[in-house]
């Protein structure tokens, strides 16, 4: 299982490891089962994971969420070993899972030691440890989907094994080489990697509201909640959807947000990145001090120029500063919601990002009770979908 952002790297290393473990276990004493640490229903907003899924023909009905297996349940039952993938140190809401980890790979810094076998290292990509785990095993087991994934995984997480961006390592370097040695039809390294970023940015399939969580946080204060969201499309094709003063009303009705401030971002030909922003709130004095203080910032000074709003409940901006991304804008408007007189002081919701854009959601749908999924069932749908796999035409 991975991290709570189940970004591409969380997935992938579940897959590939869950893969090689059924694989190279002798006899099988267990059913090998990856876990998309994300409810079914958020699996759309990853949407370079289910471009690079779907170009290798795994079927999203193949796939196991957190939200389908109740690993509480089989490990009071005694049935549960769990080897974390791209994060070592488990949710406070998964404390009672941590005697049940057995292994762990992850390549972020040691934050506590595990009590179990771990393998942490400062590489560009958990899919990088799996891969040289993958490696240490018997010849063979490694397929070309297998090996798709982890190198498209790899060469995302590593910026195109880019030095300058200071991600990528010897490690990474030699696994991609590695990789491309066993399968030499792997695509070239600049058409995988445009085109995980390409779809990263794709937001065309989703509907208004899978949008605005796509890359979602929040601000509060004792009165007030604040959405921000961060929208990979231009704002005048963003505020011209279909429906969308519903679907904003929806939305922030439905968490209880008094705003949200919507922060869009496109990129030319050059990757130079073109920023806009709006606001949007029923209650006026709450949008207009927002946009008040947006205008006015200086630390940073966004250079906002009004643009037409085809809603009065809307207000849009040119965003002159492009550098000014949302980490910059979250202290303005954090120190505004902090001046309406909050006495408890102000609360960010975060979580672990779910791409690797900074992303971040308001909360952990994961601390929500999940169905029960019987031991017996999970081994019935493993055999199921085992049986539902194609011969591999390598062996």
């Amino acid at each position: 299982m991975g991290n709570e952002a189940c970004d591409l790297d969380s997935a992938v290393s579940a897959l590939a490891l869950a893969y090689f473990l059924a694989k190279t276990s002798s006899p099988p004493k267990a059913a090998f089962i990856p876990v998309l640490n994300i409810p079914r229903s958020d699996f759309a907003l990853r949407t370079e994971t289910t471009f690079l899924l779907r170009e290798q023909g795994i079927a999203e009905t193949a796939l196991i969420f957190r939200d389908e297996i109740d690993l509480a349940g089989l490990h009071q039952a005694g049935l549960l070993s769990l080897t974390l993938v791209d994060h070592h140190v488990l949710p406070s809401t998964d404390a009672a899972l941590e005697e049940a980890v057995v292994d762990v790979l992850d390549h972020r810094p040691l934050e506590r030691v595990p009590s179990c076998q771990f393998t942490v290292e400062l590489v560009g990509s958990c899919a990088t440890l799996v891969t040289e785990r993958i490696a240490q095993g018997p010849p063979g087991v490694l397929d070309r989907a297998t090996a798709a994934l982890l190198h498209g995984t790899i060469l995302l997480d590593s910026v195109n094994l880019s030095p300058a961006a200071g991600k990528v390592t010897p490690r990474d370097v030699a696994c991609i080489s590695l990789l491309e040695s066993r399968f030499p039809e792997l695509p070239a390294h600049n058409t995988i990697y445009e085109a995980l970023q390409a779809a990263k940015f794709d937001v065309s399939e989703l509907t208004t509201e899978q949008m605005l969580r796509k890359d979602l946080k929040t601000l509060s204060n004792d009165e007030l909640v604040l959405a921000i969201s961060g929208i990979y499309i231009d704002l005048e094709t963003f505020l011209h959807r279909p429906n969308l003063l519903q679907d904003l009303e929806a939305f922030c009705q439905a968490r209880g947000y008094a705003g949200l401030v919507a922060m869009t971002v496109s990129f030319n030909e050059r990757y130079e990145p073109t920023r806009q922003l709006a606001v949007y709130s029923q209650r006026e004095a709450l949008r207009s001090m927002v946009c008040q203080v947006l205008e006015e910032a200086t630390t940073p000074s966004l250079h906002l120029q009004p643009l037409p709003s085809p809603w009065s409940c809307v207000s849009a901006y040119a965003q002159g500063n492009a550098l000014a991304s949302r980490k910059k804008v979250l202290p303005i408007l954090r120190a505004a919601l902090g001046g309406l007189g909050a006495t408890a002081g102000l609360e960010e919701d975060t979580a672990p990002p779910p791409t690797p854009m900074n992303s971040l959601v308001d909360e952990s749908p994961l601390a929500q009770a999940v169905p029960p999924l019987c031991p017996q069932a999970v081994l019935e749908r493993v055999s199921r979908m085992a049986a539902e796999q194609p011969p591999d035409p390598d062996k």
